[in-house]
């Protein structure tokens, strides 16, 4: 009997060590995308995955690969609750710190597939690479392995659908901030590769705000100052 292959399509480092970390051990036939222009219909049918598993993926998945393959995604909210963009950062900033991550069947409606499964996810202290790779754990060494053993059917999601809307660059600014622990969750929810720092503007100089740590009501950061760019 033929073994099942899998794909992951994946980036961010951790996703990457994890998915070479599924390769290496061998219980698994698995075949590891990490640019979009790999993702097409040829190269998938050349392998003919069992699922193909999107752990963390910046594009939209082509009608093409979701239609012909069983394609899965893994959001950080408890679906159908906060379907859309940047779910990290709208969860902290209406003060929910625990959430669920769901498994996903990827259909043409965003974050709207029915559901494979959900596991429990603390977002409530860390900065946000050091969430997403808590969240990267339990993708690669729960879920995954589970929905390759079991082959769940998805379930259809139920409830009222609430959806978050994508942040801009314009919502890191830290002006308004009422007190010192709204500052330390917006610093700490936008540390994270390819999220533009919390920041402040004053004259002509921009301080941005990283690596934030809160002890009592006093929360201590780094800052790096630079030119405000000319608008």
């Amino acid at each position: 009997m033929t073994a099942k292959k899998y794909v992951i399509a994946t980036i961010k480092n951790w996703n990457i060590d994890n998915s070479k970390q599924l390769q290496r051990e061998g219980e698994h036939d698995i075949e590891i995308i990490v640019d979009k222009k790999e993702l097409t219909a040829e190269n998938i049918s050349k392998l003919q995955p069992r699922y193909i598993f999107f752990p963390h993926w910046s594009w939209k998945i082509p009608a093409g690969i979701y239609q012909n393959w069983e394609c899965v995604v893994f959001h950080m909210t408890d679906l159908p609750f906060g379907r859309g963009g940047s779910p990290l950062q709208n969860l902290i900033e209406r003060g929910i710190y625990q959430t669920k991550i769901s498994a996903l069947k990827v259909e043409e409606e965003m974050d709207a597939g029915p559901i494979y499964g959900k596991k429990n996810l603390d977002i409530s202290s860390g900065s946000a690479n050091d969430i997403f790779k808590r969240a990267a754990n339990i993708i690669f060494k729960e879920m995954i392995p589970s929905i390759i053993k079991n082959e769940p059917v998805p379930v259809p999601q139920s409830g009222q659908p609430v959806i978050f809307q994508r942040r801009t660059e314009q919502q890191s600014d830290l002006a308004g901030i009422a007190n010192s622990a709204k500052a330390y969750d917006y610093i700490r929810m936008l540390d994270g590769e390819g999220y533009p720092p919390a920041f402040i503007k004053l004259g002509e100089l921009k301080y941005e705000f990283t690596e934030a740590e809160k002890n009592g009501s006093e929360v201590r950061a780094e800052v790096v100052i630079k030119n405000k760019e000319i608008q």
